[in-house]
């Protein structure tokens, strides 16, 4: 849908480009680390990454962050799955990823994108993200133990 775009950033390189993505590193990463998807298995991940605008930093060769949207390219965008593996935080990776995509022409002209965050909300917040409008108008199904993670119910 759209052209795949690369920015060098103090030795790392951002890319919406999934041909240097990794969903393996992804799903190990999710599955293990993540909070919101413990257990994950790996034929979702992929699936979710394949129906996705993906962004991502590669440092020597690896995949060492990851965020995606889930979106019609036309009006509306869910932001999900971001992170930063731990060694690399405090590089302003986040930062610099949502910069390149909030750029993307076809993002300036989106009705709505939303995304939930536990604990991100200052670095949201920066990109023009608040607190929803109207909480009011929205429903969910939630299913938190989806993958068998009964402990992780927070979500």
């Amino acid at each position: 849908m759209t052209t795949p775009i690369h920015l060098a950033y103090k030795g790392y390189i951002i890319t919406t480009d999934k041909s240097l993505m990794q969903p393996e590193h992804i799903h190990k990463w999710l599955s293990e680390e993540s909070y919101w998807s413990k257990h994950i298995p790996f034929d979702l991940v992929k699936r979710a990454f394949d129906n996705s605008f993906c962004f991502a930093a590669i440092k020597d060769g690896v995949q060492v962050a990851y965020g995606r949207f889930i979106t019609d390219y036309a009006s509306f965008a869910y932001m999900a799955d971001v992170y930063v593996e731990e060694p690399h935080r405090g590089q302003g990776l986040s930062k610099k990823m949502l910069e390149l995509v909030m750029e993307q022409e076809w993002m300036k002209g989106l009705r709505k994108i939303m995304l939930a965050t536990l604990d991100a909300h200052g670095l949201y917040e920066q990109f023009g993200f608040v607190r929803m409008t109207n909480p009011g108008r929205f429903m969910e199904i939630s299913r938190p133990a989806i993958y068998g993670d009964i402990q992780n119910l927070a979500q």
